[in-house]
C-alpha cells in the first residue's frame, strides 16, 4: 500500500486486520446457555484476534423503517450487518444478538453481507407503493467498512439511487466514501445527497483504540474537503461525545471540520445499551485505568445515575447540568466555526422510477 494512502496505513505497520475493538464475547441475552471454550493443557495459545468471516444475508427486502422520535429519518438501508470498524462504543452491537451472535468480538468479526441489496433496492424503489423520501445509508452499521472496498455493495446501491434521483444521507467514518464522489455529486445536483463524517477525536492514538479499523482523523478531514470540493454538502457529526474523554475536543473538532469544508454540525451523547456497557467498562480498564472512574462518573451524571438511559428524547442528548454544559460548549463552538445546526434539506422532486431514464427523450 502506498505510504501516503489516506487510510493511514504505513509500510511495516501492523495490518489493520490485527486490530479489534474487543476480544470479549459477552453472553447473548437471548441464549439459554453460553459456551466458553477451554484450551487443552498442551494446546498452543489460540489466536486472540480471529480473521473476519463474511456470511450471506438472505434478506428479501433492504429498506427498513422506524418511527423513533429521536431520529430525523424514517427509512434506511444497511448493506452489512455487523461492522469491521470495531468501535467499542457502538450502539448497534446488541443487534448482533438477534442473529445468535455476541455483541462483542462476533459483532466485528462475523459480518453478514446483503449480496442482493442493489437488486432488492431497485425493486423496492420501482414498487408503486414506494413514496420518494430520504434514505439513510446506513443508520446502523457503516456502509464504508473495509469489506466495501472489495464488494462494492454500497456503490451499487448508490448507482440505483442516482438512477432514480432518490435523496440519500450517508453517515460514515471512512475515507472510502470519496470513491463514490461522482455519484454523490450527481445526486447533489438535484439536492438529493449529503454526507456526514463522524469525527470523534483528532488524536490518532485515541482513535486507534477507540475505533480501531476506521480512517484516521486526518483522512476523515481530507474526505470532507474532497466531497465539499465535488459539490456534496458535508456535515460533521461529533459522535459519540464521551464525557470525560473527548468532550474537551469539541471546539477543535468543529473548527477543523469547518476548515475542511463542512457546512453543518451535529452531536450525539454516548449511549451504552445492553452488552455495550460492560464492554466499554472493560475497555476503559484496559486502556485508560487512570481515567476510568472519572469517565464513568460523568456518564452516570448525564444518564440519571446509570450508564444507559433508553428513554426517547434523552438517548442522544443526555440530561442534567453536565449534559447542558456540553451542549452549550458545542453550540458556542459551532457558531464560532460558522457551521449550521441542521442537515441540509434534501429534495425528492427529481425522483423517477427505475428505468425512467431510458424512456426520457433528449432535450
Amino acid at each position: 500500500m502506498n505510504p501516503t494512502d489516506p487510510s493511514g496505513a504505513k509500510s511495516g505497520a501492523p495490518s489493520p486486520a490485527a486490530r479489534r475493538g474487543t476480544a470479549a464475547q459477552p453472553p447473548n441475552r437471548f441464549a439459554a446457555t453460553h459456551r466458553a471454550a477451554l484450551p487443552e493443557p498442551d494446546e498452543p495459545e489460540p489466536e486472540p484476534l480471529p480473521r473476519t468471516q463474511f456470511l450471506p444475508d438472505r434478506s428479501v427486502s433492504v429498506i427498513t423503517y422506524n418511527d423513533s422520535p429521536d431520529l430525523g429519518f424514517a427509512a434506511s438501508l444497511n448493506p452489512y450487518r455487523g461492522c469491521e470498524h470495531g468501535c467499542i462504543y457502538c450502539y448497534a452491537r446488541p443487534t448482533h444478538e438477534y442473529l445468535g451472535f455476541s455483541a462483542g468480538l462476533d459483532f466485528e468479526s462475523r459480518i453478514l453481507v446483503k449480496e442482493r441489496a442493489p437488486e432488492l433496492l431497485r425493486r423496492e424503489l420501482a414498487a408503486p407503493g414506494w413514496r420518494p423520501q430520504v434514505l439513510v445509508l446506513s443508520g446502523v452499521t457503516d456502509p464504508y467498512q473495509p469489506i466495501e472496498r472489495r464488494l462494492g455493495l454500497t456503490r451499487r446501491c448508490l448507482e440505483v439511487l442516482a438512477e432514480c434521483r432518490n435523496p440519500v444521507q450517508i453517515v460514515t467514518k471512512n475515507h472510502l466514501v470519496t470513491r463514490d464522489a461522482d455519484l454523490l455529486a450527481e445526486l447533489a445536483r438535484h439536492r438529493a445527497a449529503a454526507v456526514a463524517l463522524s469525527l470523534t477525536t483528532l488524536d490518532p492514538g485515541l482513535r486507534a483504540v477507540l475505533e480501531p479499523r476506521t480512517s484516521p482523523p486526518a483522512a476523515r478531514l481530507a474526505a470532507m474537503r474532497q466531497l465539499a470540493d465535488s459539490g456534496v454538502p458535508v456535515c460533521v457529526l461529533v459522535a459519540p461525545v464521551i464525557p470525560g474523554l473527548n468532550d474537551a475536543e469539541i471546539p477543535r473538532l468543529l473548527a477543523a471540520a469547518a476548515e475542511a469544508g463542512a457546512r453543518s454540525a451535529a452531536m450525539q451523547m454516548l449511549r451504552l445499551p445492553g452488552a455495550v456497557a460492560p464492554l466499554f467498562v472493560e475497555w476503559l480498564e484496559r486502556h485508560f485505568p487512570d481515567r476510568k472512574a472519572r469517565v464513568l462518573a460523568r456518564i452516570r451524571a448525564v444518564r440519571g445515575g446509570r450508564l444507559n438511559d433508553p428513554r426517547f428524547g434523552t438517548r442522544h442528548t443526555g440530561e442534567g447540568p453536565y449534559a447542558a454544559q456540553v451542549r452549550r460548549l458545542f453550540e458556542v463552538a459551532r457558531r464560532r466555526a460558522g457551521l449550521a445546526g441542521d442537515w441540509p434539506e434534501l429534495s425528492d422532486a427529481a425522483f423517477r422510477r427505475p428505468g425512467a431514464a431510458q424512456l426520457e427523450l433528449p432535450v
